[in-house]
This record gives C-alpha cells, structure tokens and sequence, in this order.
C-alpha cells in the first residue's frame, strides 16, 4: 500500500549485513512505500545519525527506525535501551527486524521500549508482504508525531 502523505517518510535502517539491506530497500521499493531510506551498520553510528554527529550533521529525524538486534560494536538492544532512555529520542517509534525469533529477544526487545518485533520471514513474498503491512501501519493507520 502506498503511503496517504504527499511528502516521503524517513526510516532509519540499522543493519549490518549488505543483503538484508539490499533486501529491506528492495522490498519498500517493491511495496511502494514513498520513503526516504537512510542505513547506518551499527548502533554507534544509528545514535551518531539520530545526533546529527560527525558525518552525520544534516540527518533529518526519523519518522520510524527498523533495528536488526545483532551488529557490531553496539548491538540492538543496546542501542534500543539508550534510545528509549533519551528524551529526545526516546518518541520515535523503533521495530526491530532481525532473523531472530528466540522467545527472550521478543521479550527484551519490547521491554526495552520497541514498538513492535518482527521476524524477518525467508521468502521475499513474504517478506515484501510484512514490509507492506509495515507501511500501512505506520505511515498510514497509526498517527506518528510531528518532528522535532
């Protein structure tokens, strides 16, 4: 589903891995979702990002962050907890989506302040299906806030 905004949102994508990247833009693209699409590859440089730090001075505010949990250097449940501690932050919506479906990773993911957790599913249909549903939860049902 396409978006009901005239003007494109801002997704921040923290994940490490080429090609599952490749395969989150591949599947907004797919799902038509109007969106401008910003990767970082860890969670020190999605804090960065969100900080307007170092390279990252002109970033705009995310409307939504998609989070993979495993990464280098600071993983997704550190930076989740961080994020949800910093009242600047601590507003935009996070859902992590990771490979895991390991019970206590739900579980912390949402203790920590996540909005939601979803599975990456093996098949692209599938996939390209939860990223359209995605969409038109967030960006088209649910009421985001006004950035900062």
């Amino acid at each position: 589903m396409t978006t009901a905004n005239a003007n494109p949102f801002d997704i921040l994508l923290v994940e490490d891995e080429p090609a599952d990247a490749n395969l989150v833009r591949s599947a907004l693209k797919e799902s038509k979702v109007l969106c401008n699409l910003h990767l970082v590859q860890d969670g020190v440089d999605a804090l960065s990002f969100l900080r307007r730090l170092g390279q990252y001075l002109d970033a705009p505010q995310p409307d939504l962050i998609l989070l993979d949990l495993n990464m280098p250097r600071m993983n997704g449940r550190e930076f989740l907890a961080e994020v949800k501690q910093d009242p600047l932050l601590s507003g935009i919506p996070v859902v992590v989506l990771t490979t895991s479906d390991v019970e206590r990773d739900v579980v912390m993911s949402y203790k920590l302040g996540a909005a939601g957790y979803i599975t990456k599913p093996v098949d692209m249909e599938q996939f390209i299906d939860a990223i359209r549903q995605l969409d038109n939860y967030w960006f088209v049902v649910a009421r985001l806030p006004r950035k900062n």
